[in-house]
Protein backbone atom coordinates (compact mmCIF):
# COMPACT_ATOMS: atom_id res chain seq x y z
CA UNK A 1 0.00 0.00 0.00
CA UNK A 2 1.25 3.46 -0.88
CA UNK A 3 2.84 5.15 2.10
CA UNK A 4 2.04 8.55 3.54
CA UNK A 5 4.25 11.20 1.98
CA UNK A 6 5.10 14.55 3.56
CA UNK A 7 6.32 17.23 1.16
CA UNK A 8 8.04 20.19 2.86
CA UNK A 9 8.24 23.71 1.39
CA UNK A 10 10.13 26.84 2.35
CA UNK A 11 7.50 29.29 1.11
CA UNK A 12 3.83 30.00 1.78
CA UNK A 13 2.88 29.41 -1.84
CA UNK A 14 4.28 25.85 -1.89
CA UNK A 15 6.71 26.58 -4.70
CA UNK A 16 10.17 25.89 -3.20
CA UNK A 17 10.62 22.33 -1.98
CA UNK A 18 13.06 21.53 0.81
CA UNK A 19 13.93 18.27 -0.95
CA UNK A 20 12.91 16.77 -4.26
CA UNK A 21 12.00 13.56 -2.43
CA UNK A 22 9.16 13.60 0.11
CA UNK A 23 9.51 12.14 3.59
CA UNK A 24 7.83 8.71 3.69
CA UNK A 25 6.34 7.48 6.94
CA UNK A 26 7.68 3.99 7.72
CA UNK A 27 4.30 2.61 8.78
CA UNK A 28 0.97 3.85 7.49
CA UNK A 29 -1.65 4.89 10.05
CA UNK A 30 -4.56 2.51 10.44
CA UNK A 31 -6.92 5.44 9.92
CA UNK A 32 -7.05 9.21 9.87
CA UNK A 33 -9.62 11.74 10.99
CA UNK A 34 -10.66 15.12 9.60
CA UNK A 35 -12.09 17.84 11.83
CA UNK A 36 -14.21 20.60 10.31
CA UNK A 37 -15.43 23.43 12.52
CA UNK A 38 -17.63 26.50 12.22
CA UNK A 39 -17.42 29.40 14.64
CA UNK A 40 -20.67 31.09 15.55
CA UNK A 41 -21.79 33.83 17.88
CA UNK A 42 -24.64 33.04 20.24
CA UNK A 43 -27.30 35.73 20.56
CA UNK A 44 -30.43 35.59 22.70
CA UNK A 45 -33.26 38.03 22.51
CA UNK A 46 -34.65 39.45 25.74
CA UNK A 47 -37.43 37.26 27.09
CA UNK A 48 -36.66 34.42 24.66
CA UNK A 49 -35.54 30.93 25.47
CA UNK A 50 -32.63 29.44 23.58
CA UNK A 51 -30.30 31.35 21.29
CA UNK A 52 -29.80 32.10 17.63
CA UNK A 53 -26.24 31.24 16.55
CA UNK A 54 -24.90 33.61 13.90
CA UNK A 55 -22.20 32.32 11.58
CA UNK A 56 -18.83 34.04 12.10
CA UNK A 57 -16.27 32.06 10.11
CA UNK A 58 -15.15 28.64 8.93
CA UNK A 59 -12.11 27.46 10.87
CA UNK A 60 -9.23 25.67 9.11
CA UNK A 61 -9.76 21.95 8.70
CA UNK A 62 -7.59 19.61 10.78
CA UNK A 63 -6.15 16.24 9.78
CA UNK A 64 -5.08 13.78 12.51
CA UNK A 65 -3.52 10.33 12.44
CA UNK A 66 -1.38 7.98 14.53
CA UNK A 67 1.65 5.94 13.49
CA UNK A 68 4.81 4.49 15.06
CA UNK A 69 8.56 4.78 14.82
CA UNK A 70 10.05 1.35 15.46
CA UNK A 71 13.60 0.21 16.15
CA UNK A 72 13.00 -3.49 16.78
CA UNK A 73 13.49 -4.44 13.10
CA UNK A 74 10.56 -6.81 13.57
CA UNK A 75 8.17 -5.08 11.13
CA UNK A 76 8.40 -6.43 7.59
CA UNK A 77 9.12 -3.79 4.95
CA UNK A 78 9.90 -1.14 7.55
CA UNK A 79 12.27 1.53 6.20
CA UNK A 80 12.97 5.18 6.94
CA UNK A 81 14.99 8.07 5.56
CA UNK A 82 18.46 7.22 6.90
CA UNK A 83 19.49 3.65 5.99
CA UNK A 84 22.77 4.08 7.87
CA UNK A 85 21.16 4.92 11.20
CA UNK A 86 17.94 3.04 11.90
CA UNK A 87 17.60 4.05 15.54
CA UNK A 88 14.30 5.51 16.69
CA UNK A 89 16.13 8.61 17.89
CA UNK A 90 17.39 9.27 14.35
CA UNK A 91 13.99 8.57 12.81
CA UNK A 92 12.36 11.08 15.15
CA UNK A 93 15.10 13.64 14.49
CA UNK A 94 14.46 13.52 10.73
CA UNK A 95 10.68 13.71 11.21
CA UNK A 96 10.87 16.71 13.57
CA UNK A 97 13.25 18.45 11.19
CA UNK A 98 10.62 18.20 8.47
CA UNK A 99 7.40 19.05 10.30
CA UNK A 100 8.25 20.73 13.62
CA UNK A 101 11.60 22.49 13.93
CA UNK A 102 11.79 26.17 13.02
CA UNK A 103 13.94 26.84 9.98
CA UNK A 104 16.32 29.74 10.54
CA UNK A 105 16.08 31.01 6.95
CA UNK A 106 12.29 31.45 6.97
CA UNK A 107 11.83 31.85 10.76
CA UNK A 108 9.02 29.30 10.85
CA UNK A 109 8.58 25.54 10.50
CA UNK A 110 8.14 24.32 6.93
CA UNK A 111 4.85 24.46 5.06
CA UNK A 112 3.63 20.95 4.27
CA UNK A 113 1.65 18.83 1.88
CA UNK A 114 0.52 15.58 3.50
CA UNK A 115 -0.24 13.06 0.75
CA UNK A 116 -1.83 9.64 1.09
CA UNK A 117 -3.27 8.19 -2.08
CA UNK A 118 -5.73 10.73 -3.47
CA UNK A 119 -5.56 12.87 -0.34
CA UNK A 120 -3.39 15.99 -0.68
CA UNK A 121 -3.63 18.23 2.38
CA UNK A 122 -1.82 21.62 2.44
CA UNK A 123 -1.01 22.35 6.06
CA UNK A 124 1.28 23.18 8.94
CA UNK A 125 1.82 21.06 12.02
CA UNK A 126 -0.63 21.93 14.77
CA UNK A 127 0.02 19.37 17.51
CA UNK A 128 2.36 16.43 18.13
CA UNK A 129 2.08 13.86 20.94
CA UNK A 130 4.93 11.38 21.41
CA UNK A 131 4.41 8.27 23.52
CA UNK A 132 7.62 6.32 24.29
CA UNK A 133 6.73 2.73 25.21
CA UNK A 134 9.69 0.40 24.50
CA UNK A 135 13.30 0.91 25.58
CA UNK A 136 16.78 -0.54 25.27
CA UNK A 137 18.80 -1.34 28.40
CA UNK A 138 20.56 2.03 28.15
CA UNK A 139 17.23 3.87 28.12
CA UNK A 140 17.15 4.65 24.38
CA UNK A 141 13.64 4.29 22.92
CA UNK A 142 12.79 1.30 20.74
CA UNK A 143 9.30 2.41 19.79
CA UNK A 144 7.48 5.75 19.75
CA UNK A 145 3.79 6.14 19.10
CA UNK A 146 3.13 9.42 17.30
CA UNK A 147 -0.19 11.27 17.27
CA UNK A 148 0.05 14.14 14.79
CA UNK A 149 -2.47 16.86 13.96
CA UNK A 150 -2.03 19.13 10.95
CA UNK A 151 -3.94 22.35 10.37
CA UNK A 152 -5.00 23.27 6.87
CA UNK A 153 -3.02 26.13 5.34
CA UNK A 154 -4.16 27.87 2.18
CA UNK A 155 -1.55 30.06 0.50
CA UNK A 156 -2.36 33.78 0.21
CA UNK A 157 -2.49 33.59 -3.60
CA UNK A 158 -4.86 30.62 -3.55
CA UNK A 159 -7.06 32.24 -0.91
CA UNK A 160 -7.46 35.40 -3.00
CA UNK A 161 -8.20 33.31 -6.09
CA UNK A 162 -10.87 31.31 -4.24
CA UNK A 163 -12.54 34.25 -2.55
CA UNK A 164 -12.47 36.42 -5.68
CA UNK A 165 -13.36 39.30 -3.38
CA UNK A 166 -17.09 38.52 -3.51
CA UNK A 167 -18.01 39.89 -0.11
CA UNK A 168 -20.21 43.03 -0.17
CA UNK A 169 -18.17 44.59 2.65
CA UNK A 170 -15.12 44.84 0.39
CA UNK A 171 -14.38 47.25 -2.45
CA UNK A 172 -14.89 45.73 -5.89
CA UNK A 173 -13.89 46.96 -9.31
CA UNK A 174 -15.85 45.71 -12.32
CA UNK A 175 -15.33 46.55 -15.98
CA UNK A 176 -18.53 47.30 -17.87
CA UNK A 177 -19.31 44.94 -20.75
CA UNK A 178 -21.75 45.48 -23.59
CA UNK A 179 -25.28 44.94 -22.34
CA UNK A 180 -24.44 45.49 -18.66
CA UNK A 181 -26.89 47.42 -16.52
CA UNK A 182 -25.89 49.27 -13.38
CA UNK A 183 -28.87 48.01 -11.38
CA UNK A 184 -28.09 44.37 -12.25
CA UNK A 185 -24.38 44.80 -11.46
CA UNK A 186 -25.35 46.36 -8.11
CA UNK A 187 -27.73 43.51 -7.34
CA UNK A 188 -25.06 40.91 -8.18
CA UNK A 189 -22.66 42.32 -5.56
CA UNK A 190 -24.99 43.59 -2.84
CA UNK A 191 -27.92 41.20 -3.43
CA UNK A 192 -30.14 44.27 -3.76
CA UNK A 193 -30.43 46.75 -6.62
CA UNK A 194 -31.78 49.56 -4.41
CA UNK A 195 -28.22 50.80 -3.81
CA UNK A 196 -27.80 51.73 -7.47
CA UNK A 197 -28.00 55.48 -6.70
CA UNK A 198 -25.13 55.23 -4.19
CA UNK A 199 -23.05 53.39 -6.78
CA UNK A 200 -23.78 56.08 -9.36
CA UNK A 201 -22.62 58.72 -6.88
CA UNK A 202 -19.47 56.77 -6.02
CA UNK A 203 -18.56 56.69 -9.71
CA UNK A 204 -19.66 60.28 -10.53
CA UNK A 205 -22.20 59.01 -13.06
CA UNK A 206 -24.79 61.46 -14.35
CA UNK A 207 -27.21 58.68 -15.27
CA UNK A 208 -27.81 55.10 -14.20
CA UNK A 209 -29.38 54.08 -17.49
CA UNK A 210 -26.41 54.20 -19.83
CA UNK A 211 -22.97 53.03 -18.78
CA UNK A 212 -20.14 52.92 -21.27
CA UNK A 213 -18.59 49.50 -22.06
CA UNK A 214 -14.94 49.31 -21.03
CA UNK A 215 -15.39 51.71 -18.10
CA UNK A 216 -14.19 50.51 -14.67
CA UNK A 217 -16.79 50.95 -11.94
CA UNK A 218 -16.07 50.95 -8.22
CA UNK A 219 -18.46 49.13 -5.87
CA UNK A 220 -17.38 50.17 -2.34
CA UNK A 221 -18.69 49.11 1.08
CA UNK A 222 -22.01 50.88 1.47
CA UNK A 223 -23.67 52.91 4.16
CA UNK A 224 -26.89 50.88 4.47
CA UNK A 225 -28.52 53.70 6.47
CA UNK A 226 -28.22 56.20 3.65
CA UNK A 227 -31.47 56.98 1.89
CA UNK A 228 -31.48 56.05 -1.79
Amino acid sequence: MEKVKIHAYKDKDFQTKVSKDPLLLPVNPESFSRTLKLESKEQQGQGNQGSNPDYVLTLPEELSFEFIFDGTEAIEGYAFADPNDKTVKRQLEIFLGTVYNMNGDIHTPYFLHVQWGQLMFPCVLSNLDLNYNMFLANGDPLRIKVNATFKQYISPKERVAKEKKKSPDLTHIRQVKAGDRLDLMTNMIYKDSKYVTQIAKANALTTIRKIKPGKDLVFPPLDKTEQN
